[in-house]
């Protein structure tokens, strides 16, 4: 045997490695992401011998037997996980820092070790008295939560290997080292190695792991995209960090659907569920506005209500300015072009702002139609009926689209008191049963345009 160390290039979006520096990832084509990690080297120079080790089955062989999930008694967080933790899963949770990543993770061992669950806190950030002054925010916990402030993972792996908890916290991976790499904590070698060792315990031994990871400016997980990889579940904080609400979505989840979200109200005491988020993003609504309206958007299984605010106002300057706060930029370019072409809007020599509030980010095609009517609502200076919601996509012919489950947006605006809904007329039939409401259907935008 041979040891030696040499320098191996990574790609950070990847993972794919070269032997040298290289401009663009011939894998991913991403540009300027290879950084130089040193690596140890072991040559064997024997010949290896095939093993009849390996043993193969056939799929019918194969026992499946479900495992019942455990709740972390956050009802938000269990729907985004789907239902609940897996036991022997590894979860990423990632966002902007002071988003909320520690307290809501605080806040499952808090439930967890109340219900007479081991729970192991493994901090490399805080101290202990630092996680204690957070948890006397919160309120009491069980004697069954264990802390430990380490980033070595030789020593951690001890530790778990010992107590055997049910459930494990690490904050966060970019603090964790192993001895057996020379790279520094955080460099692309350790955070890919230490996550291995962590899926190796959780899988081995049946522990449910969470792994808080370090974003990037970008706003992705700080590391190789091969981490995303590695886990089972990948969940993102999304919000400012100095208002009061947060989102958490599953962006990865091999136990459930990626669709689904949590809304969260952050307080003194820690974050709170949102119960009822269309309530929620439509307080502090403007009466008798223009530009203003209100849409439809799915999240998963459930509806949210949003408000689409639009301002267009005459261009001071030969190129008029265009911004998109929450809805896809290049989207609101196209349907403003098709508000010139189809209906004869000059909004060519026109600034327009397409803001949607609460600042809950939207790319679901059916805000299309909010989105038109807010920006003619605008241009016109002519407010829309406050007791009205839209939903639907609009092509670039104009038509509008049909959207999915019709029938569950109906009855989220009419649960909360809208009168009336603006929605594609090929989903009428979907939604003919449902009374108390007075539904609109439309055709194209020219049908929009009478409709105002």
């Amino acid at each position: 045997m041979a040891k030696g160390k040499k320098s191996i290039f990574f790609c950070q979006n990847c993972g794919n490695e070269e032997a040298k520096w290289l401009g663009q990832c011939p894998a991913c084509k991403e540009w300027n992401s290879f950084v130089e990690e040193q690596v140890s080297k072991t040559v064997n120079r024997g010949v290896v011998k095939a093993t009849n080790e390996a043993q193969v089955t056939t799929l019918s062989h194969v026992s499946a037997d479900w495992q019942e999930r455990m709740t972390t008694g956050i009802g938000e967080l269990d729907r985004v996980l789907g239902g609940g933790v897996v036991p022997g899963s590894l979860v990423l949770v990632g966002g902007d820092p002071g988003i909320g990543k520690s307290t809501l993770l605080l806040q499952v061992c808090q439930h967890v070790s109340g219900v007479k669950q081991k729970v192991l806190y493994i901090s490399g950030e805080e101290s202990l008295a630092q996680i204690k002054l957070r948890a006397n925010r919160m309120g009491e916990f069980g004697e069954d939560l264990l802390l430990l402030c380490e980033t070595n993972l030789n020593i951690i792996r001890g530790v778990i290997e010992k107590h055997k908890p049910a459930f494990v916290v690490i904050d966060s991976i970019q603090t964790m080292y192993n001895e057996e790499i020379s790279s520094a904590p955080g460099s692309v070698t350790q955070v890919r190695e230490s996550t291995h060792i962590l899926m190796q315990l959780a899988k081995g031994l049946g522990i449910s792991i969470f792994i808080v990871g370090h974003v990037t400016k970008e706003g992705v997980v700080a590391g190789p995209r091969v981490l995303e990889h590695m886990v089972d579940t990948v969940l993102y904080f999304e919000g400012d960090r100095h208002a009061s609400y947060r989102i958490l979505r599953g962006v990865k989840n091999r136990f459930g659907s990626t669709n689904e979200i949590g809304v969260f109200e952050m307080r003194q005491a820690g974050l709170v569920e949102v119960k009822n988020p269309s309530e929620f993003m439509l307080s502090g609504k403007p009466e008798n506005a223009s530009g203003s309206v209100v849409a439809c958007s799915m999240e998963g299984t459930r509806p949210i209500l949003i408000e689409i605010q639009a301002l267009v106002c005459q261009s001071n300057f030969g190129m008029p300015r265009r911004t998109a706060t929450g809805a896809d930029y290049n989207r609101v370019n196209l349907l403003m072009a098709v508000l010139e072409k189809r209906v004869g809007l000059h909004m060519s020599n026109y600034d327009a702002y397409v803001n949607i509030a609460g600042g809950i980010k939207m790319n679901e095609p059916a805000i299309d139609l909010g989105i038109v009517m807010a920006l003619i609502s605008s241009y016109r200076n002519q407010p829309l009926d406050e007791k009205m919601i839209v939903f639907g996509e609009v092509g670039l012919s104009g038509e509008v689209r049909a959207v999915s489950m019709p029938e569950q947006r109906v009855q989220e605006a009419k649960k909360l008191g809208f009168e009336s809904c603006v929605l594609p007329r090929i989903s009428i039939p979907a939604v003919k049963n449902i009374t108390g409401i007075k539904v609109i259907g439309v055709k194209a935008i020219t049908d929009v345009m009478a409709l105002l």
